[in-house]
């Protein structure tokens, strides 16, 4: 491989990284601001975890459309101009004045990211080989964590200093700009490939016998009920509950809840930069280090149900961090569907996988908020009854892709 197109990917690497680290903001940020947010537009907890919610109902819904649009249309204009729909959610959303009008907001925000990961692992899939490609989209992951990270700690300085509004409108003016920047800068497929795909794999089937294919495939809805679970745990704590937790539960501030949680986005961070050779060289599988990784998620997730709260505080950072660690090992869903699927039909795969990834997080934060209204508000009870939604689930989960079909690492 010539040092020009390895140059030439590293470029196009950091610049869709920088589309993928608002993502992220956007799913997490809500966190830390909820406090803000609540007492600005008059929030019940319920009606907060719907505002949260509904970003992710509008994202996985989002995906039956998009995956064959990638396919077709291509995935540089389809993430140009959602970049367009962020920017506007995100503009509508700083200057929301009642609930409504920061629900339009998210749905925007919801409808312009839902196309990012999913695009830009279709445009990987052309400029990476199969073998290549566990290492590049855990590296993409890590790279859109540090807008987990932007979302923490960084935010709730933020927010202190000028305040939710504007540390909302500096995000999306700043969405504006990268957007122009894919544009203008991104390519779908090298011009020298650097590998040859059988011409079965290149062929376009049409958009109903690709959702045929999958449908038919039972390890992929193992997989899906995995994704589902996965996602919603960890947005459980980093995108929404997470924060209430700690200050209610814990007695922390709203920068000290920051600050715990910017520790699992670190832990996400390394983790994801080491998934695929720990899944190479120690499981030799992506499939056993995915069911791995999920089941001490699982573990550390019981937390929340109630000896979280007797840990002293010292070892909170440690527990935060194991927890973006092992949730990590989730970005092996993505090799896994990878190397399901013809090349020709990558956007479709991925984007129906995620479907069930989002709605995961839609469910779970909706579905806590309701718990949490319904059994004593904003109490140890309260967050006991609801996260024992998202931990029974991925722990069942789990169990089940005991059944799926064996994913090699690396073929």
């Amino acid at each position: 491989m010539s040092s020009s197109f390895s140059t030439l990917r590293w470029r196009l690497f950091f610049t869709l990284a920088l589309m993928y680290i608002l993502v992220y903001f956007y799913r997490v940020s809500l966190a830390v601001v909820s406090a803000d947010v609540s007492r600005d537009l008059s929030l019940t907890p319920e009606q907060l975890g719907t505002l949260a919610g509904i970003l992710f109902y509008v994202y996985a819904v989002a995906q039956i459309p998009l995956g064959p649009m990638i396919d077709r249309i291509g995935p540089r204009l389809v993430i140009s101009g959602c970049g367009l729909l962020t920017t506007l959610g995100g503009l509508l959303f700083s200057q929301a004045g009642s609930l409504q009008a920061a629900m339009a907001g998210r749905v925007l925000i919801g409808i312009g990211t839902a196309s990012v990961l999913m695009a830009t692992f279709t445009i990987f899939s052309h400029w990476y080989t199969k073998q290549e490609f566990g290492k590049v989209s855990g590296l993409m992951v890590a790279a859109g964590n540090l807008g987990n990270l932007a979302g923490t700690a960084p935010l709730a300085f933020a927010v202190g200093f000028m305040g939710w509004r504007s540390s909302f409108l500096v995000i999306a003016l700043l969405q504006g700009l990268v957007t122009i920047l894919i544009f203008l800068k991104v390519q779908d497929r090298p011009t020298c490939p650097p590998v040859t795909e059988p011409s079965e794999q290149l062929e376009r089937p049409g958009m109903l016998a690709a959702w045929k294919t999958i449908a038919q495939d039972r390890s992929f809805w193992l997989l899906a009920a995995v994704a589902f679970c996965w996602y919603g745990n960890y947005l459980a704590v980093q995108g929404l509950w997470g924060g209430p937790f700690l200050m209610q539960v814990i007695g922390l501030s709203r920068e000290g809840a920051g600050e715990m949680l910017m520790w699992t986005s670190v832990g996400f961070i390394i983790g994801s930069m080491l998934t695929d050779r720990i899944a190479r060289t120690l499981f030799h599988s992506y499939s056993r280090t995915l069911l791995a990784g999920q089941l001490c998620l699982a573990a550390l997730m019981s937390g929340f149900l109630g000896w979280l709260a007797l840990l002293p505080l010292w070892t909170l950072p440690l527990y935060f961090l194991g927890i973006g660690l092992t949730v990590s090992t989730g970005v092996m869903i993505y090799p896994i569907i990878r190397a399901s699927v013809p090349v020709a039909m990558v956007g479709t795969g991925l984007t129906s996988l995620n479907f069930f990834v989002l709605m995961g997080a839609a469910v779970a934060q909706q579905g806590m908020g309701v718990i949490i209204a319904r059994c004593g508000g904003y109490s140890t009870e309260g967050f006991r009854a609801a996260f024992s939604l998202p931990v029974a689930g991925l722990l069942l989960a789990s169990l089940l892709f005991l059944f799926a079909r064996n994913c090699p690492a690396g073929e």
